[in-house]
């Protein structure tokens, strides 16, 4: 007669749930009818219900469902879940061991929100299906303890019987997402994002330390998943002989010490395999580096894995590089080392102006506000200089790899790659001003423009998502972008064919083409944008001339299902045949994640298509498709009547079916193309 407790137990549960569910269904109606005003007033009855029914068996999936339902009442409205495309993963650690109870509900609520999304039970208006799945997946990689381990005694001190709520969560999600398959994904997702070679790497650090935690408790069982983990993790943990079993920084000097010079070579070939392959540097590096530099100096070239262009460049300025590995590469600094190694691979150091502005950035003495903002964002493990020389290093090296955070301000970031990429020496000048006199000043046709002058900027506050250099930099950037904004009120046209020639440099083309009206949103003229367009970069247009500088361009951002979400400022780097014949356009995203689903068919490529690292690119007409404003030398035009009539259909077929669908001018597209 054992099963009727047990029948008596389950039943009592689906009556709870039901009785909450009730209540939570009272509480989201009354939430939903209210004014505005009222709003804040009703909220808690509605995020303690929602805390109760998660707690209850089948209480996530109950949530989920009513997921369109509590945000159309207003759940998230004036709080940062409002806009999810925004959120950040690495943030909600934070918030899911909060011991504030709204604070982990309305975490929860968001998830549950998203996975409906990712499982097409919700289309959001602001957020796709696989920008969804890929969040949550990011998500449950940086927070694996609560699928795998029990509150441990800080989590159950701070937030009581809250810690189960996580749990129950994070087993919802996973069986939502497929439970089976997390670690591989994982490790597939890091994989591509580390081919991008971003130079913010810490949430990928995080999700690695979660794998291999995971790989060596003994109660986790991962089954057949993980497989590739394992290079991952000597990245960080093991790159070489004597580092692989992860000894500890202070054994590994002991070790150093006592290495003859056969050994210390493997050593370094090992770290520099390690490195290359992954863009990923273990704090065992910079321990490594620092004693070659004392005990076997013809081994560092060795340890950062140079080419024969490297070699030539440490040879010539060997002080420099030693004074640079000893004031920037620190085991709290481990990814100071790729930057280097890749500066000195770019040969940058050869231009005249930038070996000695390299020589005043390792003095270079830090306002208060400079060093309190590095420390506030990365610790004091190291100096506040030493943390922004690895900034430099790196921003030097992965000119690409400059990422906007979470903020926007793609402008910036972009101006920052560009100059690190086409003209280094001005970007440490700006760094310079920046760290030094808190103040940059820009010249908009022939007026000085202060940062410190200017009301404000496009963020409405100051971003600490950012690699270091641009965490000095771009908010001084962002009042100056945004002050010339505002001297071109009143003109005529779009804004960016006077500012981006004077922010970003000399070589943005003062040719301007746009194929949307300022005032009315409409598509024009857009037969001739796209001749234009074709005539000045396709190379069987323009007289198979390759892109000189690197040209600011604007795009419209579509969905994965082709909807427009907004403008975005990206660069043109090159226009050439990939590996299958195909033309593709290849630019720089100012995203730290550049892979994304633009719908219609155009996927964002970042590798495997002839892509540099850090590179994006799509195919020549679907480019074309997303492109809204670039600029060109109207010196050097191209053939215009060449261009074939069909390539372009297919183009304008493109727009029609993503942003350009409610974009038609009164009168169709012939109004817009013309003749």
């Amino acid at each position: 007669m054992t099963t009727q407790p047990d029948q008596a137990g389950a039943g009592g549960a689906e009556e709870r749930l039901t009785a909450l569910l009730q209540r939570l269904d009272e509480a989201v109606n009354l939430l939903a009818t209210s004014p505005d005003f009222a709003k804040p007033g009703k909220l808690p009855r509605v995020l303690d219900t929602a805390r109760r029914v998660m707690m209850q068996d089948g209480g996530c999936a109950a949530i989920e469902a009513r997921a369109e339902r509590l945000e159309a009442a207003g759940v998230f409205a004036g709080s940062d879940w409002a806009t999810p495309q925004f959120l950040v993963p690495s943030l909600t650690t934070q918030a899911l061991k909060s011991p504030d109870a709204n604070t982990l509900v309305i975490e929860a609520l968001s998830e549950l929100r998203l996975l409906a999304v990712a499982r097409g039970e919700y289309r959001h208006a602001l957020v796709s299906a696989e920008q969804a799945h890929h969040y949550l997946t990011q998500v449950i990689a940086l927070n694996l303890w609560l699928l795998f381990g029990t509150p441990g005694e800080a989590e159950r001190e701070a937030q009581g019987r809250l810690a189960e709520l996580p749990r129950r969560l994070f087993a919802h999600l996973a069986t939502g997402i497929g439970y089976e398959h997390i670690i591989d994904r994982l490790i597939d997702e890091i994989w591509r994002i580390l081919q991008q070679r971003p130079i913010q790497v810490e949430p990928v650090k995080q999700m690695i330390t979660q794998i291999a935690v995971c790989q060596a408790d003994p109660a986790i069982d991962l089954g057949t998943s993980g497989q590739g983990a394992d290079r991952l993790v000597s990245s960080l943990f093991g790159p070489s002989h004597a580092s692989r079993e992860d000894p500890g920084l202070e054994v590994y000097r002991q070790r150093l010490a006592g290495m003859d010079p056969t050994a210390l070579q493997a050593e370094a070939t090992g770290f520099a395999r390690a490195m290359h392959d992954t863009g990923l540097v273990s704090p065992y590096h910079p321990v490594l580096l620092r004693h070659l530099t004392e005990h076997g100096e013809q081994l560092i070239s060795e340890a950062l894995g140079l080419s024969s262009t490297g070699r030539d460049c440490l040879l010539c300025y060997r002080d420099l590089v030693h004074a640079l590995i000893r004031g920037g590469i620190h085991p709290a600094t481990p990814q100071a080392v790729y930057g280097l190694a890749l500066t000195l691979e770019r040969g940058i150091l050869y231009q005249p102006p930038v070996a000695p502005a390299m020589w005043r950035q390792l003095g270079l003495p830090l306002s208060e506000w400079s060093q309190a903002r590095l420390n506030l964002a990365f610790g004091d493990a190291v100096s506040p200089r030493a943390r922004l020389l690895e900034g430099v290093l790196c921003m030097l090296g992965q000119p690409l790899g400059v990422g906007q955070g979470n903020n926007p301000t793609c402008q910036s970031a972009r101006a920052l790659s560009m100059w690190a990429y086409n003209d280094p020496d001005y970007l440490l000048q700006m760094v310079a001003w920046a760290a030094r006199d808190d103040e940059i000043i820009m010249h908009f046709e022939g007026m000085p423009l202060s940062s410190m002058a200017s009301l404000s900027g496009v963020s409405q506050e100051l971003p600490m998502d950012l690699d270091p250099v641009s965490l000095i930099v771009v908010p001084h950037l962002d009042r100056i972008y945004a002050e010339m904004g505002r001297r071109c009120i009143g003109r005529e046209g779009d804004p960016h064919r006077w500012v981006n020639p004077e922010f970003h440099g000399w070589w943005s083309g003062r040719g301007f083409r746009i194929n949307v009206d300022v005032a009315s949103g409409k598509l024009t003229d857009l037969d001739a944008f796209l001749r234009h367009f074709y005539a000045s970069y396709h190379p069987y247009y323009n007289g198979n001339q390759p892109l000189i500088h690197p040209q600011p361009a604007g795009i419209a951002v579509t969905d994965s299902a082709a909807r427009f979400i907004g403008w975005h400022a990206i660069t043109l780097l090159r226009a050439s045949l990939d590996p299958t014949d195909v033309m593709r356009v290849y630019f720089y995203n100012p995203n730290n994640d550049s892979g994304q689903d633009w719908g219609d068919g155009v996927r964002v490529s970042t590798a495997g298509n002839g892509e540099r690292f850090g590179e994006s690119s799509l195919p020549f007409e679907q480019f074309a498709s997303r492109l809204y404003i670039f600029h060109h030398d109207p010196l050097e035009r191209g053939e215009l009547a060449r261009v074939d009539q069909a390539e372009l259909d297919r183009v304008i077929g493109y727009l029609q079916r993503s942003w350009g669908a409610d974009r038609l001018p009164p009168g169709g597209l012939q109004a817009a193309t013309g003749p």
